[in-house]
């Protein structure tokens, strides 16, 4: 009985027990359930987010592959833009330059179709200078096209500005009408504007559809376009220079052969001149030797005596003869010089020497005016190559010409020095100096200052310029400075032996 009762209790407890252990072992599954459920909505959530980024990841990647497509795309342009280019700016002659834009650049731009229509003022009309891609019928019909709506085109040349299948309006009248004429699926129309001369546009298209056009395109063929109108302007200002360079040489030439025959004709009036001056001269020298004769014997009364008024006259006689001599000699000077028939004895000459000399022979004639002779000789000075006698005249005419024009206590100063291979001197002095306008023509033969001095002495005019004719045959030359009425500076060289 008591075991029986045992087993019974124990198959009570069991009964118990199994059903609290159902229990817990159900709520234990549900617990996992639960723990199951929600790693699954975390790993359906982080497999929706990895599905978001692997889309993401794709767009991205397809983007990429488009911008770097576009990026080769640019980057070829903009190699093929740089050779075309060079290759349109190496060339001065405006038909060259469309000859250089090869169908090779117009693809590689992304292009099979190339044209460009230049504006002929006088013609009135759109002219073209390239085709690229197109037969002879359908550029025609281009040109009819173009010549019909030439006032778009115009319009388009004064706006600058660069219009494209993606700036017309798709289904627009215009742009249609374009695309068909020009049998194109895109394009883009560019203006050529150099500033001088016809301007025109720049014509590209594409019969490719996957093709579009980006503002890349548009800007890489407004470059073009404008390298075009540099070197269209360059080409001209070339043509225009070049035929301004020849119109010159052309006078030039003409000029020079105007100058040439008036030279000789110079040099043929120059020597008879000469000839001229030095027959009268010569002729001159008899009548005049027998007049001074005659008035020399005249009065030293060999023929009897003669009143004071005849003697005045015959005094008077004898100096205008010595006058005329001395004029006559001045005129065969300056004529032989001319005609290279007086010879400079050119040698080595002791120029302080000279300068002494004609001291001493000027020196009384300014102590009769109370005039100060001053010389500052360089000593330094090497020997110039010279003939003596001629040398020591321009000196005696130049001091002479100085103390005539210089008041009573006035100062003459003579200089010589040594400059490069030259020696120049320099006679100075306090006179009355000479106008402006008259230093031009103080040189010429016969010409005179129009001075009170002058007026009361009387000269030839010959004797500054036989200065200078000396003085420049002994390669040297001569000039002179002045202020009206502060006195003047007459400088020469004479080369070094």
């Amino acid at each position: 009985m008591f075991g029986a009762e045992y087993l019974f209790n124990i198959l009570i407890l069991a009964g118990i027990l199994t059903p609290i252990s159902l229990v817990i072992a159900l709520v234990f599954k549900t617990e996992q359930i639960k723990q199951l459920q929600t790693a699954v909505d975390k790993l359906k959530k982080s497999l929706e987010e990895m599905d978001e980024q692997a889309k993401l990841i794709v767009r991205t990647d397809m983007e990429l592959n488009k911008t770097q497509e576009e990026l080769d795309k640019k980057v070829a342009g903009l190699y093929a833009l740089q050779r075309l280019s060079r290759a349109i700016s190496t060339t001065l002659e405006e038909s060259q330059i469309f000859k250089a834009i090869e169908a090779a650049y117009i693809e590689e731009l992304g292009f099979e179709k190339a044209c460009v229509f230049l504006w002929n003022e006088k013609e009135n009309k759109f002219v073209s200078h390239l085709n690229i891609g197109y037969s002879q019928d359908e550029i025609g019909k281009i040109k009819t096209f173009v010549g019909l709506d030439k006032d778009v085109f115009l319009d388009l040349i004064k706006s600058g500005k660069t219009i494209s299948s993606i700036v017309v309006i798709p289904g627009s009248e215009l742009g249609d009408k374009i695309k068909n004429v020009f049998t194109v699926n895109a394009f883009v129309i560019s203006p050529i504007l150099p500033k001088e001369g016809s301007k025109g546009f720049f014509f590209v298209g594409t019969e490719n559809m996957d093709i579009a056009i980006t503002e890349g395109d548009e800007e890489l063929i407004t470059i073009l376009s404008n390298q075009i109108g540099q070197a269209l302007e360059n080409a001209r200002l070339f043509e225009k220079t070049w035929r301004a360079q020849q119109e010159l040489e052309k006078k030039v030439e003409e000029r020079t052969r105007e100058l040439t025959y008036a030279l000789e004709e110079v040099k043929k009036v120059s020597k008879r001149k000469t000839d001229f001056i030095s027959s009268v001269s010569h002729e001159l020298r008899t009548p005049l030797t027998s007049i001074k004769g005659y008035a020399a014997i005249l009065l030293e009364e060999k023929l009897g005596h003669l009143p004071p008024e005849a003697k005045e006259r015959l005094g008077r006689i004898n100096r205008h003869s010595d006058e005329l001599v001395h004029m006559v000699n001045g005129l065969l000077d300056i004529a032989r010089i001319e005609a290279g028939k007086t010879v400079m004895k050119a040698e080595e000459q002791d120029l302080k020497n000279i300068i002494d000399t004609v001291y001493d022979l000027i020196l009384i004639q300014c102590k009769n005016k109370n005039i100060d002779l001053v010389l500052e000789v360089a000593k330094n000075i090497p020997l110039v190559l010279a003939d003596r006698s001629q040398i020591e005249r321009i000196f005696i005419n130049l001091l002479g010409n100085a103390i005539k024009f210089t008041p009573q206590n006035g100062r003459i100063t003579l200089k010589a020095n040594r400059k490069d291979d030259m020696a120049q001197i320099d006679i100075q002095d306090t006179g009355i100096g000479i106008p402006p306008d008259a230093l031009s023509s103080i040189f010429e033969e016969f010409y005179r200052v129009d001075n009170p001095i002058n007026q009361e002495v009387k000269g030839t005019g010959l004797g500054l310029s036989l200065v200078k004719h000396i003085i420049e045959a002994h390669k040297g030359k001569i000039w002179v400075e002045s202020k009206f009425g502060k006195g003047s500076t007459f400088s020469f060289t004479i080369p070094l032996s």
